[in-house]
């Protein structure tokens, strides 16, 4: 579904990504692990647009999408949710769904989607006139992932999910990114910090270090990696 291949991407002279290459397959969860400043949030604003590659490819579907906008490339069916959430706190709960589905046109699948999200949700359906400013950090992780889920897209590209939120929280939208895999069809590309979770219920794993990709296996496999238990498991 998502290639890349020798991805360069710089912040001026600085150079943040070394020559990556990904690949990440229709139905996958695929999560990148690595510690902060590593490179993972440049590479998925690499994939989004945000932060183009200076070199590389980058192909969705077959077609290549390093060169588009990123209103473009969420056309194409990719969303992100970044990192820290970035809500539109001043806008309700519905006005931030809204925005999510800003580019269709399908009014009925929209309220279809709209109501799966509330059945995932409750407490957005319970907040849904409430501003998204005034929800807490846990409500506000559930509605950056629905606000991207709005866009109905075939990748979901997901940014330290488990940031700043308590362990009961934490638990609940992981299970959810499970049920967002298997029951909406939506392939996963994980950002994640706590490589434990983030390789619990992906499929594969990226180990990133300093901008460069050093390890690729399956998930199961970098559980037990000496390397990765000693640098990112804590054992």
């Amino acid at each position: 579904m998502l290639d890349l291949v020798n991805i360069q991407t710089y912040y001026g002279n600085i150079q943040a990504l070394k020559n990556i290459s990904i690949h990440i397959d229709e139905g996958e969860i695929v999560t990148l692990i690595g510690a902060n400043g590593a490179g993972k949030t440049t590479t998925l604003m690499s994939i989004s647009g945000i932060v183009p590659p200076k070199s590389g490819t980058i192909t969705f579907l077959g077609e290549p999408i390093h060169d588009l906008n990123a209103e473009q490339i969420v056309a194409r069916g990719i969303s992100q949710v970044p990192e820290g959430r970035h809500i539109f706190p001043y806008l309700t709960v519905m006005e931030n769904l809204d925005m999510g589905a800003f580019l269709r046109t399908d009014k009925r699948n929209i309220r279809a989607d709209l109501e799966m999200i509330f059945e995932m949700f409750p407490i957005l359906s319970d907040r849904r006139h409430q501003e998204g400013g005034t929800l807490s950090g846990g409500e506000q992780q559930m509605l950056a992932i629905s606000r991207a889920l709005m866009a109905r897209p075939r990748l979901l590209l997901l940014d330290e999910p488990s940031l700043g939120l308590a362990p009961l929280i934490i638990k609940k939208i992981f299970i959810i990114i499970k049920e967002i895999n298997r029951t909406r069809n939506t392939t996963i590309f994980l950002v994640e910090q706590n490589a434990n979770l983030a390789l619990h219920v992906a499929d594969r794993g990226y180990v990133m270090e300093n901008g460069s990709i050093t390890m690729e296996d399956t998930a199961a496999a970098l559980l037990v990696n000496e390397d990765v238990k000693r640098s990112y498991l804590g054992i």
